[in-house]
């Protein structure tokens, strides 16, 4: 058992579970309201993060949302149908809210146009009755839809709930692990019992910071408690002590930032993080560490306060803002736009003023409206006039159209030809005149488009073939190397020089073109297995192999290749040297272990064999950018 043992936990079980510090013993009314408020900014930040855990698990994935409106009643229901069957229920709200919208749109026109019928015929407002099979069926399937919504949510409440069960008994056993301590094996329990809490899912928000605050009292009172001959404790006491220090650090920094959303959701992480991620630290520095904590918390809490204060002081400059961009709405001119042209730089104004217009600043839904519908009715305006343009516009389209197809004879007369040098720009040309030429009815666009795209594709793709071909001298390369090939497969235990020899001797043969660059990397592979074979240093071993590679690229002036593979030693040089120096940064945890110790023994072998691997890629970057290339 562990020494007062009774004695401390009649102590600790004294503690309020609370993790905010004790009040100082001297107790003015100034630092009364001080803590008070600092406990405040704690609480409010603690229980952002239970509802924002909460709303994670509840939150619905956002997919991309369909234009529904071209779809009929009948094609709307089997849309429905079909999203029903084939997603899963929390990704399919944006399509189900989609066709709510335009089903109940078109049904509620054709349920006006039919009571005006009824009407016209004489009958009675209050007698008309409309049924319909689709809408019954729709009705039907939107019941569905929300039975297996409700179905899903239950299953997560139920989940949330079986969660909060596993998480206390969780803190049963360890209460009981530190009741019933057995110094053997007490620190083992301990962190199985730390990684099962960690792989638990979340559960409400009502009892997410109660459950971790039992839970974290529980952790100190076994860290309190805890007396091991080893250096374990310490070194979780130190570890933590740093990270909370770091995270200090980072809330301190906080408080810098100019967007007071991205400081308070980074807050909100920290603070995750420290109840979640990060053990206590030694009684001696636990209550000064929450203090600064909880003082960098205090420090964006109340910036955060007064940012909204502010705020709501600027609600009445954002509206004038933006009955300006309204204003220069109204009055913006467009008698003089003549030409598409025209109108695309007067998109792109009222563009800039509605990003204007938006940049002014967010209001509340009871501020916003009425000069929202304001500023809908300017842009409304100029929509209009637009529109009539386009409108006219369409009749030099056919004029447009015309011109195009006369390109597509001509491309299409030339996809043949062999005139190589007079064919290639005459195309070239007639891709230029055709981007110049304006817009064409739009039922017509797509299909030239692609008869000009596959008449200018089918002749430069023989263009490109006919420049890929094989000379006859480059044919004597691929089958001498072919034939070369074979005799190397017939190698029996080669020597290396030897095998220096051979390789020489596939250099001398010629550079391959570049559609038969393949033979080269089966070359290269017989070679490395050769080179495998022979009773060498790895390290020599290793050298001959990238110098067989790298000079059959520079033999080849790929230089292209010969970069990249220079970027990847340089890459593996510095991936090796981080890990030197954190595997060196971690020798420092050890500075009371003894040296025979096997942890520290394995990290020390590692370091040794990162040095030997960078000795050799230093090598072969020297390599390398010794090749005149």
């Amino acid at each position: 058992m562990l020494e007062n043992n009774e004695e401390n936990v009649e102590k600790t079980e004294k503690k309020v579970t609370e993790t905010i510090s004790e009040t100082p013993k001297v107790v003015t009314k100034e630092t009364t309201t001080e803590v008070d408020n600092t406990v405040d900014a704690v609480q409010e930040i603690e229980k952002s993060i239970a509802v924002e855990a909460e709303k994670e698990v509840h939150k619905e994935e956002e997919t991309e949302t369909v234009d529904y409106s071209k779809l009929n009643l009948n094609e709307l229901v089997e849309e429905l149908k079909k999203t029903l069957s084939n997603n899963p229920i929390q990704k399919i709200k944006n399509q189900i809210e989609g066709i709510k919208s335009s089903f109940n749109q078109k049904f509620g026109a054709l349920l006006a146009e039919k009571k005006a019928v009824f009407l016209e015929a004489g009958g009675n407002s209050i007698d008309f009755q409309f049924s319909s099979p689709i809408k019954s069926e729709y009705n039907s399937l939107l019941s569905e839809y929300k039975k297996q919504r409700d179905s899903y949510y239950r299953d997560l409440d139920k989940q949330m709930s079986e969660n909060l069960e596993k998480k206390l008994s969780i803190i049963e056993e360890l209460k009981d692990l530190i009741e019933n301590a057995d110094t053997a094996t007490m620190y083992k329990s301990f962190k199985s019992l730390q990684d099962s809490w960690k792989s638990i899912g979340p559960v409400s928000k009502n009892h997410y910071n109660d459950t971790w605050k039992t839970f974290h009292h529980h952790v100190e009172r076994f860290y309190d408690l805890l007396h091991l001959s080893n250096d374990f404790r310490d070194l979780d006491f130190k570890h933590n002590l740093e990270e909370k220090l770091k995270i200090i650090e980072k809330a301190e920094s906080l408080a810098e930032e100019k967007d007071i959303n991205v400081s308070f959701k980074e807050l909100q992480e920290l603070h995750k993080i420290w109840k979640e991620d990060i053990g206590p630290v030694s009684q001696e520095h636990r209550e000064d560490v929450w203090k600064k904590f909880s003082a960098a918390t205090k420090k964006i809490h109340d910036k955060r306060h007064e940012y909204f204060k502010e705020m709501r002081s600027k609600y009445q400059e954002i509206i004038e803002k933006k009955l300006v961009v309204v204003e220069k709405l109204n009055a913006f001119d467009t008698s003089n736009n003549k030409s598409h042209n025209d109108w695309q730089k007067s998109i792109k104004s009222v563009e800039a003023l509605r990003q204007e217009y938006f940049n002014a600043g967010k209001l509340p839904y009871s501020k916003s409206e009425e000069v929202w519908q304001k500023f809908k009715a300017a842009t409304k305006k100029f929509n209009s006039a637009k529109n009539v343009f386009y409108k006219q516009e369409k009749s030099g389209q056919q004029e447009n159209l015309k011109k195009k197809m006369e390109l597509i004879e001509l491309a299409e007369s030339l996809k043949d030809s062999e005139d190589w040098e007079t064919s290639t720009n005459t195309l070239k040309r007639i891709q230029s005149d055709w981007k110049k030429i304006g817009h064409v009815p739009r039922k017509f666009s797509d299909d030239i488009w692609k008869r000009f795209k596959a008449a200018c594709n089918h002749y430069f793709d023989r263009y490109h073939d006919q420049k890929n071909s094989l000379n006859k001298e480059q044919q004597v390369v691929v089958d001498s190397k072919k034939a070369f090939l074979e005799t190397v497969k017939e190698l029996k235990a080669p020597t290396k020089e030897e095998i220096l020899e051979v390789i020489n001797n596939w250099r001398n043969i010629g550079a391959l073109p570049r559609n038969a660059r393949h033979l080269e990397a089966k070359f290269n592979k017989l070679i490395d297995r050769a080179l495998g074979g022979l009773s060498l240093d790895k390290n020599e071993v290793a050298m001959l192999k990238f110098k067989n590679i790298v000079d059959g690229l520079a033999s080849a002036n790929d230089v292209r290749k010969l970069d990249s593979e220079q970027m990847f030693v340089r890459k593996k040089i510095d991936e090796i040297v981080k890990e030197i120096q954190q595997l060196e940064n971690n020798l420092g945890f050890f500075s009371n272990a003894k040296d025979d110790n096997p942890l520290v023994l394995n990290v020390k072998k590692r370091v040794e064999g990162f040095k030997e691997d960078l000795i050799i890629w230093k090598e072969k970057l020297s390599y390398i950018k010794s090749l005149d290339y």
